[in-house]
């Protein structure tokens, strides 16, 4: 794994990775993630088409998912430029600033994810916890600027990634651990000093991840004690049917975040494959499944899909 010093000034090129030991299954890989792929575009374009014809979903709850829904498409089509080439075309070097370009939205979008998620929550908190209050708390202007929130946060924490690799030499074969590039893959090539990237990239993790699971689990809390206070049994669970699609979201997104760091600090010694799937699940399965979710779960969005897919009316 030796070779010559790189610097980011030298354009080091890096070789993207498919599924290790399993090479002869990479079409097949191909066909799924194609199918995922389709599936994760169509269903939140759906989503978007339909919250923008229907004037009943025309509410804070529905701006969210709109955002949620944009960023899971930005999530799709920052992979697959690289997945396409590696899967299907057996394509495998990609120049050091397409690298860190594919990183940088990566990680902008799975930041902005959990910002949105966070935000949701909220929304659900005043929904149920102060119900009178909803219309004056969660007004257009306001939704507007917690949207912009979320991204602009997002944007500053993530913009230094690139800088803070490009000081770095890269002196080692250069050959990433996906189809794609990530900073923590990208970190384990360098070959000169990247304790600055390690402990900023650790107070990205606990400035985001960490911070808004926090108070996603505080807003549920204060949600669960609030309809605990109802005194019909039948109503807790209406009440608490409005918030399953957002639970679902937010465990379909923190589950396999959480077994990617758990697989890259205690399996190191597994086989690679695993650590591998392990992250197409994390970035492939939310984008796919959010827009599943809340078709299923939300009845005017249901009732519309079922218009534009089958012509007839539920």
């Amino acid at each position: 794994m030796g070779g010559n010093p790189h610097n980011s000034s030298g354009w080091p090129p890096f070789t993207l990775t498919g599924l290790p030991a399993l090479e002869n299954s990479q079409h097949w890989m191909f066909l799924l993630l194609g199918a995922f792929y389709a599936v994760s575009l169509v269903g939140n374009a759906l989503i978007l088409f339909i919250i923008k014809e229907e004037q009943s979903l025309h509410q804070p709850m529905y701006y969210f998912l709109s955002l949620l829904s944009v960023n899971d498409m930005g999530v799709s089509l920052s992979t697959l430029p690289t997945v396409l080439v590696t899967y299907c075309f057996y394509f495998r070097e990609i120049s050091f600033d397409s690298c860190m370009a594919q990183m940088f939205f990566i990680h902008l979008f799975s930041f902005v994810e959990s910002g949105i998620l966070l935000v949701m929550s909220f929304d659900r908190y005043v929904a149920i916890c102060n119900p009178l209050r909803y219309a004056t708390v969660l007004t257009d202007t306001r939704v507007v600027h917690l949207g912009m929130s979320v991204i602009i946060r997002s944007f500053c924490m993530v913009f230094p990634l690139p800088l803070l690799l490009r000081r770095l030499p890269f002196c080692k074969a250069n050959v990433l651990s996906h189809a794609y590039c990530l900073h923590p893959d990208l970190i384990r090539l360098a070959c000169g000093d990247t304790t600055i990237n390690n402990t900023y990239g650790l107070f990205l993790v606990i400035a985001t991840f960490g911070l808004d699971s926090v108070l996603i689990l505080l807003s549920y809390v204060l949600i669960l004690h609030s309809v605990l206070a109802i005194a019909s049994q039948e109503e807790r669970l209406k009440t608490l049917n409005t918030c399953v699609s957002h639970i679902c979201a937010v465990l379909i997104f923190y589950v396999p975040m959480v077994g990617v760091s758990m697989a890259a600090r205690y399996g190191r010694h597994g086989p690679r494959y695993v650590h591998t799937l392990l992250s197409l699940i994390y970035l492939f399965v939310p984008p796919m499944l959010n827009p599943i979710i809340y078709s299923i779960k939300t009845k005017e969005i249901r009732r519309r899909l079922h218009k534009i897919l089958l012509g007839t009316k539920i």
